[in-house]
């Protein structure tokens, strides 16, 4: 009875260097330099770079965003008054975030009709606070026409 090895003598050089050492090599290096330059950088009490510059807030405003599983989304002030119906063909990035907050919200069980508050700085960042969970984002870091669905509901 012959081995595969015997039987296959090509395959057993194949499957030695089906990931050759030297790539082997390097993702473990690359591993280990990562590791050590966030250490570094802990361990120095480097700054956090990325960060969004810290401005006065110029206008802010709070609302409920209440996203349905189809995509559209109802924007409503805090006493109950429909500020805006949007279709899933209107919504487009306001739907995303809706979503993104009532995931947020559902994994930390919150409340999930609670206001969240749309918050305009000096240096023209526009940002979206869910004061339930303190889960922000920064709307310009999606694009002008993103940032403009929701900068429309400040001016409302």
């Amino acid at each position: 009875m012959t081995t595969p090895a015997e039987r296959h003598p090509q395959l057993v050089n194949r499957d030695r260097e089906m990931i050759p050492r030297a790539l082997v090599r390097a993702m473990i290096g690359l591993a280990v330099l990562s590791v050590a330059l966030v250490g570094y950088a802990r361990l120095t009490d480097r700054p956090l770079m990325g960060q969004p510059l810290p401005a006065p807030v110029t206008a802010e405003r709070m609302f409920v965003l209440d996203g349905a599983t189809d995509g559209s989304v109802t924007i409503r002030e805090l006493d109950g008054t429909v500020l805006a119906e949007l279709s899933e063909a209107e919504a487009g990035f306001i739907s995303v975030i809706a979503r993104g907050l009532n995931r947020k919200r559902l994994v930390e069980r919150k409340v999930s009709d609670a206001p969240v508050k749309l918050i305009e700085y000096e240096n023209g960042r526009l940002a979206i606070n869910d004061p339930e969970t303190n889960w922000q984002v920064e709307l310009a870091n999606f694009g002008a026409s993103n940032r403009a669905a929701f900068a429309k509901l400040l001016v409302n």
